[in-house]
């Protein structure tokens, strides 16, 4: 998918400051930890950088901060979704606050996803 190329200065600088709860689960996802599925984190597509992305399973993970709860923020997120979808990735979303304190949850519902799109069946 291709992406804006402005936006690999900015998704390099994200990288380099990453919050608590990215870093926690990008620890995680890390050197093929899921179903040997690479993930890659602040990767530009289209005019975004998503959180995470992986392209064999077709998958972005957002991880939320407050601020996503706020109306303005919750348009412009379900634009970046729409878009997405019509790249046929499928969003997984999940809040700071549940990255750090059920890591284990969250990878469940990670496992089972990636396993679930590379059957064939996408969020």
């Amino acid at each position: 998918i291709k992406y804006k190329p402005e936006l690999k200065e900015k998704a390099r600088r994200l990288r380099a400051h990453m919050t608590d709860s990215e870093r926690a689960l990008w620890a995680r996802l890390r050197r093929k930890q899921v179903q040997s599925v690479q993930f890659y984190r602040q990767k530009p597509i289209g005019n975004y950088i998503v959180d995470f992305y992986a392209p064999k399973a077709k998958i972005v993970v957002e991880v939320d901060g407050s601020q996503h709860m706020e109306s303005e923020q919750a348009a412009r997120d379900l634009q970046r979704d729409a878009f997405l979808a019509s790249q046929g990735v499928g969003v997984l979303r999940f809040d700071d606050l549940q990255v750090l304190k059920e890591i284990e949850g969250v990878m469940g519902v990670l496992l089972r996803v990636v396993a679930e799109s590379l059957e064939g069946n996408p969020p």
